[in-house]
């Protein structure tokens, strides 16, 4: 039986947009042979956005309606998807008709050739040179020279997921684009395929300029999380250590001064470098071992592993083996 999928779009004052893309995705969805589900998430949209999908959600009891409270963002609200989705399959998009939804079985068949998830890649897209595709070209050479997974266009929402991929992925920020580098880390198979992109017929952009910034902050997050979550004492502790390190430099530097070279002590600012690098040292290997408190906290209250498991034979009855697995 073919995989269920589970389509995702976030709306933001998408009223002009939501009756055409809902009819493309339903033309295409149909004739792909596939149960699937269409996952409306209204962000707090302040036109006639929740009007429009609620006659639909009407109609066709596949087409599953979240209205926010307010707008939270696309991030939140493409969480608030992927909890609702019940999938095996998962494929955000956007709402705007940018993305086509043609593109979907592309998507499909990259995942049946075994990749865990396939990114979006938009080669001939239609948007703003300067204000929009300039600063995205040099945000996914960052992204990708920082984590070491090599897409070419990390901010296409049109992307397909196995579930298990990203079951249990928090998402905050800006984050969503960053779930094929958290899934690659984690072992899963990446790979990328060029789709459509279409130039906004209806509606304004919601993105500035000031995206990049946020976008290499959550990289920054991204990064830390991965390497250092599990063991915070080798950032802060490294850190305090090197300011450690510098203090006794000056220090020793300090006492040459005074009997090589007849210097007083306070002739010279190396008192205070010494005393200045010392608390930073000291204070960094304490904030170290109370984020190492922190993290067997958030692990062992939780009953949260610090392992990922794939398969299991013989562990107990509802062990998924490893041919499974594979397969999948």
């Amino acid at each position: 039986m073919p995989d269920m999928l589970s389509i995702i779009i976030p709306l933001y004052n998408e009223q002009d947009n939501v009756e055409p893309l809902y009819a493309k995705l339903d033309a295409v969805l149909r004739d792909m042979g596939h149960v699937y589900e269409i996952i409306c998430i209204n962000d707090g949209s302040s036109d006639d956005t929740r009007e429009r999908i609620d006659a639909l959600a009407e109609r066709d009891k596949r087409l599953r309606v979240v209205h926010l409270r307010r707008n939270f963002g696309q991030t939140p609200a493409m969480m608030a998807g992927i909890d609702l989705a019940r999938g095996d399959i998962l494929i955000p998009m956007d709402g705007d008709l940018q993305n086509d939804p043609a593109d979907i079985p592309k998507l499909l068949a990259k995942l049946d050739e075994g990749f865990d998830v396939v990114s979006g890649w938009r080669k001939d897209r239609k948007d703003n040179p300067i204000k929009r595709n300039l600063p995205s070209r040099m945000a996914n050479r960052l992204i990708s020279f920082i984590s070491g997974v090599h897409l070419h266009d990390y901010g296409c929402s049109l992307k397909a997921y196995r579930r298990d991929i990203i079951k249990g992925v928090k998402l905050y920020g800006e984050m969503h684009r960053f779930i094929p580098i958290h899934a690659a880390w984690q072992g899963a198979r990446v790979t990328e395929v060029g789709v459509t992109h279409h130039p906004r017929i209806h509606g304004e952009s919601k993105y500035g300029m000031e995206r990049t910034i946020k976008v290499i902050l959550d990289l920054m997050t991204v990064k830390f999380l991965d390497k250092y979550a599990s063991k915070p004492m080798y950032l802060f502790g490294g850190f305090g250590l090197a300011s450690l390190a510098v203090s006794g430099f000056f220090f020793l530097f300090m006492l040459y001064c005074k009997f090589f070279l007849d210097k007083s002590f306070i002739a010279t600012p190396l008192p205070l470098g010494v005393v200045m690098f010392m608390l930073i040292g000291i204070m960094a290997i304490f904030m170290g071992l109370i984020a190492e408190i922190l993290m067997r906290t958030y692990h062992e209250s939780q009953d949260k592993p610090t392992y990922i498991v794939d398969c299991t034979r013989n562990c107990k009855e509802e062990d998924r083996s490893c041919a499974e697995s594979a397969v999948s």
